[in-house]
């Protein structure tokens, strides 16, 4: 009885121990996996917060920080340049004294002056102090002391009357039933019952579109000349005289610049109030067009539409065959089989900056961000050597230079394994969405590395956007789209804009517009 009772305990308690082994063991599992969920929930919120940061970083240097991007990040920081360098161990070097004689070269101030009209008010000693303090004799001039001062003279305004006198014979008024009345030849007004004159409206456009000075603005101005012109008469004038003698130009121009092979594209926003169909707070777009840089006679035309449509630029360059440099803009990629898009190298080395620019200062040696922009500074290294080249010699050099970086640059950024939504991993794979486009500017040696070209022609209405904000009506944005380009265009071909608007409105208005619309660009106004 006593050993059965004991084998019983013995069962049991086995039994007892198996179980609670069992048990520590689901026990360990479950822990361990509730550790590695909590391992990879905490791995994902590192990732999170790691891109926050970044966002918070590169939000705060666009807010704060330089817009600049130059090369600075391996470089001796200028401060402590000498530190690093000196080294007491190096012998002075012996100093060998040189005397020479040099003629001094024209100052800038001298040459800037040298070919505006000069004023020159003379300085005599009055006729009594002209004797001499030792001697009593008459003293004689024998030398001056010149002063140079620039004299601004302020906007000025007065009437213009253009007398037309009316002559008849007094003959014919005695024997004849009929006298011959003949009148004297008279310009043709800019605008017919106004009273704005070719300068007003030059001096009105220019302010605007070349100072990025508003209309109200001006309003005022004319207020303090005494003169009562409002905004709103304002507004008629340059949308009347934009579409009667500007877009005959801008018509010219169009037909020429779609028959280049080399051209560049861009587009910005653009508020327009009273837009059919669209609400005032929509965007509109105001599209740019230019020729290339080895072009002799530089176009730069602006287009207003009401979206970002692919078919805008296909139906603006119908019937242009050629390269067209772009940003990445999926918009351009839809056109003709006969265009090619050269992609822009410089929104490539932005998205490494931003990549950078969004780490500590700390932690920008040596990163794959700064490799991915060294890659970059490369190619617009090898660019800058080939300026002087002809399109011929520039194609076979960048087929030696370039394409070798390309390549590396192309198998580096294939080799990495970076996570897609941070800004690294945004500007590798940018790159590599790109990359057919971006090596496109080697197949012409007329081709750029980038679309700068039309970053800068588009500057100009964006900071006159940033003045006037908005277009009120659809008529005025094509009516600026139209003066953009004219005086852009006489910017491009180093003209004076309101001397080359003013010159247009004065002969415009005098010849056959109708049948002799090439006479206006390349024979009336020629642009170089």
């Amino acid at each position: 009885m006593w050993y059965t009772i004991t084998m019983e305990n013995k069962k049991n308690k086995s039994r007892n121990q198996t179980e609670y082994i069992r048990e520590l063991e689901e026990l360990c599992k479950s822990q361990k996996v509730e550790i590695a969920t909590q391992k990879m929930q905490i791995d994902s919120l590192e990732t999170k917060i790691n891109w926050m940061l970044e966002q918070i970083r590169l939000s705060q240097h666009k807010r704060f920080g330089s817009s600049s991007e130059k090369s600075e990040y391996d470089q001796i920081s200028f401060f402590n340049e000498a530190e690093k360098e000196a080294d007491n161990r190096i012998v002075e070097p012996e100093l060998e004294e040189i005397k020479y004689k040099r003629k001094k070269r024209i100052g800038k101030k001298e040459e800037m002056l040298a070919d505006l009209p000069t004023e020159t008010i003379d300085y005599y000693l009055p006729e009594e102090e002209q004797a001499c303090p030792e001697c009593g004799v008459k003293m004689h001039i024998m030398g001056k002391d010149v002063r140079r001062e620039l004299k601004i003279i302020p906007a000025q305004v007065k009437v213009v009357e253009h007398v037309r006198h009316v002559y008849s014979c007094r003959g014919c008024e005695k024997d004849c039933y009929g006298t011959p009345i003949v009148k004297a030849a008279v310009s043709e007004p800019v605008i017919k019952g106004s009273i704005a004159s070719p300068s007003t409206v030059a001096w009105i456009m220019s302010q605007k579109y070349v100072n990025a000075l508003p209309l109200y603005r001006q309003e005022q101005e004319f207020k303090r000349l005494g003169i009562e012109i409002s905004r709103q008469t304002m507004a008629n004038w340059v949308i009347r005289c934009a579409t009667d003698w500007l877009e005959p130009l801008y018509n010219a121009m169009k037909e020429i610049l779609v028959h280049r092979e080399v051209l560049h594209a861009d587009e910005s926003v653009l508020q327009v109030l009273k837009e059919p169909g669209k609400s005032p707070q929509s965007n509109s777009y105001m599209w740019l067009y230019r020729t290339s840089g080895d072009t002799k006679a530089p176009i730069v035309l602006y287009e207003y539409q009401p979206d970002r449509r692919a078919k805008r630029p296909k139906e603006f360059l119908e019937g242009f065959k050629g390269y067209i440099h772009t940003d990445g803009y999926e918009g351009y990629h839809s056109l003709s089989e006969d265009i090619t898009i050269c992609g822009c190298w410089a929104h490539v080395r932005r998205r490494f900056d931003e990549a950078l620019k969004s780490l500590k200062p700390s932690e920008q040696i040596g990163t794959k961000a700064l490799m991915g922009k060294n890659y970059c500074d490369k190619l617009f290294l090898i660019e800058r050597k080939l300026v002087e080249c002809t399109p011929k010699e520039r194609y076979e050099k960048r087929l030696d230079l370039a394409k070798p970086v390309l390549d590396e640059f192309f198998n580096w950024m294939k080799s990495l394994n970076v996570l897609p939504k941070t800004a690294l991993g945004k500007a590798v794979n940018y790159t590599l969405g790109q990359w057919k486009y971006l090596v496109n500017y080697l197949k012409d040696g007329r081709c750029e590395l980038s679309n700068n070209r039309a970053e800068r022609s588009i500057k100009p209405f964006v900071i006159g956007r940033k003045n006037f904000l908005f277009a009120d009506t659809v008529r005025g944005a094509k009516a600026s789209a139209i003066i953009y380009s004219i005086v852009e265009t006489a910017k491009e071909n180093g003209l004076n804009p309101m001397n080359y608007l003013m010159h247009v409105f004065e002969k415009m208005p005098n010849i056959d517009i109708k049948n002799d619309i090439d006479a206006c660009y390349t024979k009336s106004f020629p642009l170089v």
